[in-house]
């Protein structure tokens, strides 16, 4: 048995993938319900719908919903170019502590001025932390992948250290925690009765501005012609470096910004745990969108609602939360199998005889 590229992949099959892997996903969810005891289609509606019942859970909908769109959004140009950046974790992680630096600096001295810095900053911690296997990448030809996975545990930790250190909030009764964060340092609620706040536009502009960097700007035409074929970008005049370049920074800045979100937003303080796993569930959250921005927002939206169902299912249902790092790993599994059928047909050859194709 072997893959054979197809010549020209269905238009069709591209776009009814993600539904294909969404409906599978949910057939895995009832196997699992109903091995759990509980009807299946009853526990999966129940799944889906119950964080939804009120106004507050739609607003715990939007908060979760924009750090992994925000974030999805970087990915997305980065992935267009070819370029597989994994590190979206630790550099939200460095948004939050450079961002975090700006806002215990101030403290609550800090005025109006205090939440935009804080955000130019948490882009720029985002940058930097980017930079590192961008520079890896173009100069030594080391892998993103490997470079900026790792870089995520290096962010985590000096996260940790901080925290447990000289960030500690005195008065925190010795818990893993920064000094509450001053009124200045938050973005504004929204919606009065939930927490649905400013950070909530941030994801918007994100999808605005991302649509028209990849549909309609030259710099997002060089970007998808080397994703492409990195010969083809030569031969055109187009910068494989200067694409790597772009295709991190720009995925770190938005990713250091959705750290700064979640700090100046839900959080309101500094903790070594500051993000559920954003940066990788983005990743998911990309391919389900198709690298589009709006798809991204869908997808987003749909990942969120995974995030609160999971929390709810230990009460609802009776099942671990752990569930939504289950269904999640089996969504991506099933949208990578559909991806690779979509492009590749198998060939089957037996001894004596010619091959056959499914």
């Amino acid at each position: 048995m072997r893959f054979e590229r197809r010549p020209k992949p269905s238009t069709l099959m591209i776009f009814l993938s993600p539904v294909i892997s969404l409906v599978l996903t949910a057939g895995v969810a009832m196997v699992i319900f109903a091995s759990a005891g509980l009807e299946p289609l009853g526990a999966l509606v129940t799944f889906l719908t119950a964080p939804l019942a009120d106004l507050y859970g739609v607003g715990e909908l939007l908060i979760k919903a924009a750090p992994l769109v925000l974030i999805g959004i970087g990915l997305a140009i980065g992935f267009r170019a070819g370029i597989w950046n994994v590190g979206a974790e630790g550099q939200l992680t460095a948004g939050v502590i450079f961002g975090g630096y700006v806002a215990l600096h101030f403290g609550p001295d800090g005025g109006l001025s205090v939440l935009p810095a804080m955000v130019v900053s948490g882009a720029i911690g985002g940058m930097i932390w980017a930079a590192i296997p961008a520079f890896l990448r173009v100069r030594f030809n080391a892998s993103e992948i490997l470079t900026s996975l790792m870089l995520n545990y290096v962010a985590g930790l000096w996260l940790t250290w901080l925290i447990f250190g000289p960030w500690r909030d005195p008065a925190g009764f010795n818990f893993p925690q920064s000094e509450p964060l001053a009124p200045a340092a938050l973005f504004p609620i929204l919606v009065e009765g939930t927490r649905m706040n400013a950070s909530i536009i941030l994801a918007l502009i994100a999808v605005v501005t991302g649509w028209i960097f990849m549909k309609r700007s030259f710099i997002g035409f060089q970007l998808k012609v080397t994703g492409l074929s990195a010969g083809a970008a030569r031969y055109a005049g187009f910068s494989v470096t200067r694409a790597v370049w772009i295709g991190m920074l720009v995925s770190g800045a938005v990713a250091g910004m959705a750290g700064v979100g979640e700090i100046a937003g839900p959080l309101a303080q500094i903790f070594p745990n500051a993000s559920p796993g954003y940066g990788y569930a983005a990743i998911i959250v990309a391919y389900l969108g198709r690298l589009n921005p709006l798809g991204i927002l869908l997808s987003g939206l749909l990942m969120a609602l995974l995030y609160l169902a999971g929390d709810l299912a230990q009460m609802s249902l009776g099942m671990p939360s752990s569930i939504t790092g289950l269904l999640q790993s089996t969504l991506l599994f099933f949208l990578l199998t559909a991806d690779v059928l979509v492009h590749h047909r198998i060939r089957f050859k037996t001894s004596g005889r010619k091959g056959v194709t499914a």
